[in-house]
């Protein structure tokens, strides 16, 4: 079960039985919950080696916990164990994933795709990704 409303009970998710959406090329995600209230939204995310994530805008802040792999972005490397935390507002160039990768992902709002001149591409928030994920079952 993945919630998309606010959770006021304990939420229990068996990850097994969700479906891998895909999201861009080399990256799926299992949606775990969304909140139609807050904008929040918490997802986990598969890589395969070379993928990435083009360049993007936080417009909530986002933290994440990297399970298996190699995430390289604006603050570094994380590995496999570490977590990191990305503030509102932030801009990442390029998000990848030099090898197999899985993390959790939690973010507190959308995320704009955009180009390098700041052309909004797309926008992925609650409501995008429960349509994704809608739109699988």
């Amino acid at each position: 079960m993945t919630s998309t409303t606010p959770v006021t009970e304990d939420l229990l998710v068996n990850m097994e039985n969700l479906p891998w959406i895909p999201m861009v090329e080399g990256i799926d995600f299992k949606l775990l919950r969304t909140c139609e209230v807050t904008g929040v939204w918490t997802v986990y995310f598969r890589a395969a080696a070379g993928a990435s994530f083009p360049r993007h805008r936080h417009y909530g802040a986002g933290e994440y916990l990297v399970v298996k792999g190699k995430m390289a972005y604006r603050a570094g490397e994380a590995n496999a164990g570490d977590y990191g935390y990305e503030p509102l507002g932030s801009i990442h160039d390029l998000t990848s994933f030099p090898e197999y990768t899985e993390l959790y992902f939690t973010n507190f709002g959308p995320v704009v795709f955009m180009a390098a001149d700041g052309t909004v591409i797309s926008i992925l928030d609650n409501f995008e990704l429960a349509a994704m994920a809608a739109a699988e079952t």
